[in-house]
């Protein structure tokens, strides 16, 4: 059984999707999560509070996933990547909508301890994926290259084409009511696109 806290961060992930940050209140997320408004304030604070505790919730679930990829030694430092990818895209594409959410109030930097925050839990995330990078150059796997631009190239066009369906759909000649986040052979293409672009930037072969 869910415990109250729970059904307040599901609550609170759904409304967002629904109604953004701005047009969500507390008053709402209680009466979603069928709580009172006392409850939702004794948990978390306040709704920046709740939306930290959300944002610290999934990169924590998806260091897990990065740390176990970094970790496992049967693989190469190049197949290591390629599951980053994967999971990058599967995740992503997945939670979408909070995903934009996270990047919005990182351009509008309207919070300033908010966005401390979201990037302080994010970092962790790219550390490892700069980890496997510098790993691989150590053991010749890959080139020398610019570690930190190579994890914003990649990480940045999963977000160009998860911020704008609209842009993402004139851009792939797709008419305005495809859903490319939910096409299976639309994450394939993202994917195949993202390992052929690591593989001629980073091997060495």
């Amino acid at each position: 059984m869910k415990d109250k806290r729970q059904l307040i961060m599901e609550a609170t992930l759904f409304l967002f999707a629904e109604k953004g940050y701005e047009g969500t209140s507390i008053r709402d997320i209680a009466e979603k999560a069928n709580v009172n408004v006392a409850m939702v304030n004794y948990y978390f604070g306040s709704k920046e509070k709740l939306f930290e505790e959300i944002v610290k919730l999934k990169s924590s679930t998806t260091r897990l996933q990065l740390d176990e990829i970094a970790s496992n030694k049967s693989l190469t430092s190049i197949e290591k990547v390629e599951m980053v990818i994967d999971s990058f895209i599967e995740r992503l594409f997945t939670h979408r909508v909070f995903h934009r959410l996270i990047h919005q109030e990182l351009i509008l930097n309207q919070r300033e301890a908010l966005q401390c925050s979201i990037v302080n839990n994010l970092l962790p995330n790219a550390s490892i994926i700069k980890q496997v990078i510098e790993t691989g150059i150590k053991k010749g796997e890959f080139k020398k290259v610019d570690v930190e631009t190579t994890i914003a190239t990649l990480i940045g066009t999963i977000n160009q084409i998860l911020l704008s369906k609209k842009m993402c759909n004139r851009l792939m000649g797709k008419p305005d009511d495809y859903v490319p986040y939910e096409d299976a052979k639309f994450k394939k293409r993202v994917s195949v696109h993202l390992k052929q672009l690591m593989h001629a930037h980073l091997s060495n072969k």
